[in-house]
């Protein structure tokens, strides 16, 4: 195996583990320091914290499903794994996207396990948007830098 080709399975994996880790610490902030429901200002106009628990997927679909979502969490998440060590991503835009997607699915995985729900605590404040947490912005990323590869022409994607 090849200098770059570890680099490429080993990025992604590594962007993965921060977003846990951040999504994880983060969660666990807001369960000790966020009542249940009460609101806080954090950017005041933009964004509040506002902590619930979402039993279910994306927009509260599925909800009331969490062993059930937490099992496509780990075949998703299973799946990546095996994609990025398999076939290592090429080009910045997917190494992005594929870290931040698993990172993101890993982190909502662990807390439909442990809890049973998602601990969602961020909240747009001037548009009615559903509260969301840091694992849920990394899968937005990751669709995001999708689509950024996409768009891109096909000479410059992939070096």
């Amino acid at each position: 195996m090849t200098t770059r080709s570890l680099r490429q399975r080993l990025v992604p994996l590594l962007l993965a583990a921060l977003a846990v880790g951040l999504d994880q610490l983060s969660k666990r902030w807001a369960v000790e320091h966020l009542a249940s429901g009460s609101v806080q200002p954090l950017l005041s106009g933009l964004l509040q914290l506002q902590r619930v628990s979402n039993t279910g997927a994306a927009f509260s679909l599925f909800a009331g499903a969490p062993n059930q979502l937490g099992l496509v969490s780990a075949l998703v998440s299973l799946g990546l794994v095996f994609w990025i060590l398999w076939r290592p991503p090429a080009g910045l835009w997917n190494v992005l996207a594929l870290g931040l997607l698993l990172g993101g699915a890993v982190g909502n995985g662990i807390d439909r396990w442990r809890h049973g729900a998602v601990v969602d605590f961020l909240e747009f404040v001037p548009i009615h948007f559903p509260i969301f947490n840091l694992a849920d912005v990394a899968i937005n990323l990751a669709v995001a830098c999708f689509l950024i590869d996409l768009l891109r022409p096909h000479a410059d994607r992939h070096p």
